[in-house]
């Protein structure tokens, strides 16, 4: 089986898509030359940080920014350089259905039937992740990508995982 993962999107989940509450801070990231304006949590990294370590889960990013996330995300919220599941640019409906049918056959592909709980965002996400052949245990904690990531999305993930060890 494997130790669980953590799998972290950035967009609408660590990136809120409105202006956040307290604590979040304006920064710009030029990943491939192009440049964006992100909303990040300093407070983001130790609390996933924490989660990891209490559960035995390994950190990994399951974002479109791939391994862009360990030089523009990560320093900007404490985390360390961490792997990350390949998932190649969105090919379009014809072949990718939607934008979480396309995540969700890249995630399951790269979890090779560890447990897992991944913050995200999409809408279709949770069915699609489901429909996977031979996925693992999971939990699709649904963020709303106007808020992001909150703590009580933490609370669900960790409760989850607590539960895996019993």
């Amino acid at each position: 089986m494997g130790s669980p993962v953590i799998l972290l999107d950035v967009d609408g989940v660590l990136n809120p898509f409105e202006r956040p509450h307290r604590g979040y801070k304006r920064h710009r990231c030029s990943p491939n030359g192009m440049t964006f304006k992100l909303w990040l949590n300093a407070a983001h990294g130790p609390s996933l940080l924490g989660l990891a370590e209490s559960s035995g889960a390994e950190l990994a990013w399951a974002s479109y920014w791939c391994d862009n996330a360990n030089e523009w995300i990560s320093p900007r919220i404490g985390l360390p350089e961490l792997p990350f599941v390949p998932i190649p640019r969105f090919p379009g409906v014809e072949e990718g259905r939607t934008l979480g049918a396309w995540k969700a056959r890249h995630v399951a592909a790269w979890t090779e039937g560890r447990p897992f709980v991944w913050f995200e965002d999409e809408p279709d996400a949770t069915a699609c992740i489901a429909a996977e052949p031979d996925v693992a245990d999971h939990l699709l904690v649904e963020i709303d990508p106007l808020t992001g990531l909150t703590d009580a999305h933490i609370e669900t993930a960790a409760d989850w995982l607590r539960a895996l060890q019993r």
